[in-house]
């Protein structure tokens, strides 16, 4: 199987390295646009600031290419918001392919949600197996408002979409690298889809 993990200097992606080789799947970083569309997977990192990232992917031409993949893509964490219309960090504009802005937590609670939280999820290809509020581990200050894209939702002051899906599209806002057994298993639902 031939997983790319988008390369953009956007976040430390030897630990989701790390959890691939775990389940027995060797993946390439890259920034190449051709490696990138042959792929059969492409999961989308991301961590740091939304702008910053942004203009790295314009830089290299990807946000072209990814709302034109046809593979599975998986984006994860700021991987995850980007896939949106716009995001409030920064007034920043994302890729589009989900029709939502992400919004800032209020300024009701601490920032960023840092820490396990509990996931509920709706029965779809990413959770199977994985029972209802599992913990995943999450760092994030923004999020991504339920929508019909949701598949997954935690709380923190308030619900919030923590995994959404569309077409062949798959954002989460928990890093499944480092979530234990139940990150394991969603990453291997993911290659399987």
């Amino acid at each position: 199987m031939n997983v790319i993990i988008i390369d953009y200097d956007a976040g430390n992606v030897r630990s989701l390295q790390f959890a691939l080789n775990k389940l027995g799947v060797n993946s390439i970083l890259s920034n190449d646009p051709e490696k990138i569309s042959s792929a059969d997977k492409v999961i989308f990192p991301g961590q740091g600031q939304a702008s910053s990232a942004m203009i790295k992917l314009k830089k290299k031409g990807l946000d072209k290419v990814i709302p034109n993949l046809k593979q599975p893509l998986l984006g994860i964490c700021l991987g995850m918001q980007l896939l949106c219309l716009k995001t409030k960090e920064g007034n920043t504009q994302g890729l589009g392919i989900i029709k939502i802005n992400v919004e800032k937590f209020p300024d009701t609670v601490k920032v960023p949600q840092m820490g396990w939280n509990t996931v509920n999820h709706l029965s779809r290809n990413l959770f199977k197996g994985i029972k209802q509020d599992a913990y995943m581990y999450l760092v994030h200050s923004f999020y991504v408002p339920l929508i019909d894209e949701t598949s997954a939702h935690s709380f923190y002051s308030l619900n919030y979409s923590v995994a959404i899906e569309k077409n062949n599209f798959y954002g989460v806002q928990f890093h499944p690298e480092k979530s234990s057994n139940d990150g394991l298993l969603l990453l291997e639902n993911f290659l399987k889809i």
